[in-house]
């Protein structure tokens, strides 16, 4: 035996182990909590907004019957800052309450669509026929069935935000492979603990797609059943429709930028939640 047979063949030394390669399972790769405070990370963004913030204040000056300066703008919130809160929470009431309508008849829609075909084939169509329909067109029939109360804005706003959920629901408890399905029903699953441990998991990642669309989604459904919807006395859907038809320009305005900071914010918790949720998906890595 040669001593380069002998060096490889010597046992390693106690207390050493051969190194390994690291499994996929056991890596981590932690987010660092101090990224943000990194110029790359937040300086686009910054520049951006002072793009467009000049971009507008040249606008204002160029066009003042159309946008009024941002100052302006930010004085009306800084000034009326209770009005806008107090509109924001019924829009963000009649948006959360109409999403729930929604999301509630969707899922279980999305089941019976999943689990019995006929059932499909009677109410897909009609969903379809209904999601083409323009719902303004059908706000003064339903003060006139409801009233002028908050019903036909619910109304209004549920089924906005029910296509999506249906779709993607129903799209997510028919795609688990048949080899999955297979070894459940050798196992006799039953229908039950079949949707309830194969199809609704399965399901999640298509829901919570659907979510961040029909979140901020559920905020225009609100605003635009609004203003639609004759008898509104509050709300910032009525709110800009009353500002408009007496010109105050800085109301307007600040009351969509109060509508695009509610529909961030709820898409970022739907984000959160998500991650909370599918923390084992691939799609929150």
């Amino acid at each position: 035996m040669t001593v380069a047979d002998e060096r490889t063949t010597a046992p390693a030394p106690a207390g050493t182990q051969p190194p390994t390669e690291p499994s996929r399972f056991s890596l981590k790769h932690p987010r660092s909590r101090i990224g943000w405070i990194r110029p790359a990370v937040w300086l686009p963004l910054v520049v951006m907004l002072a793009i467009l913030g000049g971009l507008w204040q040249w606008g204002a000056r160029q066009l003042p019957y159309l946008l009024p300066p941002l100052s302006e703008v930010g004085s009306s919130l800084s000034g009326n800052f209770g009005y806008y809160v107090h509109n924001a929470l019924v829009t963000l009431g009649e948006a959360t309450a109409g999403l729930g309508m929604g999301f509630v008849g969707a899922f279980v829609l999305a089941v019976l669509t999943s689990e019995l075909p006929l059932v499909r084939r009677a109410v897909m169509p009609i969903a379809v026929v209904l999601n083409v329909t323009p719902l303004v067109a059908i706000a003064p029939a339903l003060v006139v069935a409801f009233g002028f109360g908050a019903m036909p804005k619910l109304i209004i706003t549920g089924l906005i935000c029910f296509f999506p959920i249906l779709i993607n629901t129903a799209t997510g408890l028919r795609s688990v492979p048949q080899q999955v399905l297979q070894v459940y029903r050798t196992m006799d699953a039953s229908r039950v603990e079949l949707l309830w441990h194969v199809r609704v998991p399965n399901a999640l990642p298509y829901l919570f797609a659907a979510l961040r669309i029909v979140f901020p989604l559920s905020i225009i459904g609100a605003v635009v059943a609004e203003m639609s919807a004759s008898g509104s006395t509050g709300g910032l859907g009525t709110a800009i429709s009353v500002a408009s038809s007496m010109n105050q320009l800085p109301v307007v305005y600040a009351s969509i930028l109060v509508l695009a900071v509610m529909g961030v914010l709820l898409l970022l918790a739907v984000t959160v939640v998500e991650r909370r949720v599918l923390h084992w998906h691939d799609s929150t890595n």
